[in-house]
């Protein structure tokens, strides 16, 4: 008989936690097929060397999935990056310092809502197009790295200024971080989901790509058309209202 006791409870929730967060991830990055194909073929592994027993189709399934694996580690690069991200992030470690009573102060939405959203107002009415971040628990320090670091107080004019078409800098996207802009012109990882409309751009791939790899908020406004998006956690939101924009702001 088997012995079932508190640890097989404990080891087949976590493995029920892993499946649910590689169904989820694969749903949001439209790998759901490559994550079912593996699933299928560990499952007839376990079935032929563990249940059947068969040795030579055994045998030879071992070494499938001894090679699988390093292939699995090629394909899905994007995703183990994004689950170390999530595992080492200060949300993790912030709320274990506040179950033994440390707590810390969130980011205060007021620092820098007001000035976004006038700004992107603006620039919506006059088709400025723009890409900005808002860091939330997930650093962005590697990605405001790679533009210039100005560490400067978030004002209406100044994003604007940042973002007008003659300016250097205007291609990139700008980082806000501790409602200060933290930095300008930075390279955002781009999106290959296959469901971002065909008429948006590099800006909203950007945007997206960032949204899937962290917790950030990405801002979005288009230079042909003028409308807002946001992408958070790993979803678009396109063509939004002002009013509508606040909200999810508020929300995210």
């Amino acid at each position: 008989m088997w012995d079932f006791g508190i640890k097989d409870i404990i080891d087949i929730l976590i493995v029920a936690w892993i499946l649910f967060y590689l169904y989820r991830s694969s749903s949001k990055n439209d790998t759901l097929v490559l994550y079912q194909g593996v699933l299928a073929v560990f499952l007839i592994w376990v079935v032929v060397s563990q249940v059947l027993q068969m040795k030579l189709l055994g045998a030879i399934m071992d070494s499938v999935i001894s090679v699988g694996l390093i292939v699995l580690v090629i394909l899905l690069q994007n995703d183990i990056r994004r689950f170390l991200v999530r595992l080492g992030s200060r949300r993790r470690w912030t709320s274990l310092m506040n179950i033994f009573g440390s707590k810390t102060s969130g980011q205060d939405n007021r620092q820098w809502m007001d000035p976004l959203v006038l700004a992107c107002r603006n620039m919506s009415q006059h088709k400025v197009g723009a890409l900005i971040c808002i860091e939330k628990t997930d650093s962005l320090q590697e990605y405001a790295e790679t533009g210039e670091i100005i560490d400067a107080k978030l004002t209406p004019r100044l994003i604007e200024q940042i973002f007008y078409k003659n300016t250097p800098l205007h291609d990139g996207a700008a980082v806000i971080r501790d409602g200060r802009l933290n930095a300008v012109g930075c390279i955002l990882p781009v999106s290959h989901n296959a469901r971002i409309p065909k008429d948006l751009g590099l800006r909203h791939r950007s945007g997206l790509g960032l949204a899937e790899l962290t917790d950030a908020v990405v801002v979005i406004v288009s230079e042909e058309t003028g409308g807002i998006s946001l992408a958070s956690h790993g979803r678009l939101h396109h063509d939004l209202s002002i009013n509508t924009f606040q909200k999810l702001l508020l929300k995210s």
